[in-house]
């Protein structure tokens, strides 16, 4: 490490503080979060170019509170530049989901699945911040989902200067298409009711297999956080919304949902996040397992 070991810890605990989490939490820097950094710096030493590691993990997996925790690591603890974002941050508009929910198919309207975001925003955000000079201001996007719609450009985040590493997490980051053979059959009572024939789920797995292998082929480094079940997401993901709500108190335009609601905006997820667990684990540069009490195991 090049900076100083005890900052880290303090800026760590604080993030931990800020983010409502359990204290115990701090026994995961020396056990997961170092040495994953030692291995994305000494990566960074062997290519010499901007490492972009990519974050798999469920909804409500905390995949991008370990985002966050990693970023301070990396940066105190081993003395290198981060930028971060979330595929979240790339959806299409609210106005554009609309337009492709009249064209295409009425699910299209819920954000989250292959379809509803924005690749050739999210390749040029990364080939921007791969290629900047130190004098480069990058605008990377963000996306409110209190408001379920992006951040105005004037607000998105600036970074000056090229990254030395780039996390970038999502409950789809790095996912692989399905066969056609699994199409055929619906997963759920919103694929039966609402997409009988088919043609929504087919539209998203055919996003997957051509529009979003340019984004994710820019991947140096997959890691997953492999939740036991797709059970736990429901779970989960309800504590997320409470947090939204927590935080939409008093805006008038925020789009908070009750628990039918959710059900029903999980239930777009549900088959590629099963497709995803049974698939991706073999894969994955590096493989986290997430237990029931929220804790990362090795």
């Amino acid at each position: 490490m090049q900076t100083n070991d005890s900052e880290m810890r303090v800026a760590f605990r604080n993030k931990l503080r800020e983010l409502l989490l359990d204290m115990s939490l701090m026994d995961d820097i020396d056990r997961i979060y170092v040495p994953l950094a030692k291995l994305i710096s000494e990566g960074l030493n062997m290519a010499s170019k901007t490492q972009i590691i990519g974050i798999n993990g469920a909804q409500g997996s905390g995949k991008t509170t370990f985002s966050n925790l990693m970023k301070i690591v990396l940066e105190m603890g081993f003395n290198l530049r981060v930028a971060a974002f979330s595929i979240d941050d790339i959806y299409m508009t609210r106005a554009r989901r609309e337009e492709l929910a009249a064209s295409v198919h009425p699910l299209f309207l819920t954000r989250g699945v292959p379809g509803t975001h924005d690749v050739t925003l999210g390749i040029s955000t990364l080939d921007a911040l791969c290629n900047a000079t130190p004098e480069t201001v990058t605008y990377i996007p963000r996306f409110d989902k209190a408001v379920d719609d992006r951040v105005p450009e004037a607000l998105w985040e600036r970074f000056e200067g090229r990254p030395d590493v780039i996390l970038f997490d999502g409950w789809m980051m790095g996912a692989v298409e399905q066969s056609e053979a699994d199409l055929v059959n619906p997963i759920n009572a919103l694929e039966e009711r609402e997409d009988a024939d088919g043609a929504w789920r087919r539209y998203v797995n055919d996003q997957l297999k051509n529009e979003y292998k340019p984004l994710f082929e820019r991947l140096d480094l997959l890691v997953m956080l492999q939740v036991s079940s797709f059970d736990k997401v429901y779970e989960w993901r309800s504590l997320q919304e409470q947090k939204l709500l927590m935080q939409a108190q008093g805006r008038m335009n925020s789009r908070i949902m009750n628990a039918d609601e959710l059900l029903r905006f999980i239930s777009h997820y549900e088959r590629l996040t099963r497709h995803i667990l049974a698939e991706m684990p073999s894969r994955a540069d590096m493989l986290f397992r997430v237990n029931d009490d929220h804790r990362i195991v090795i």
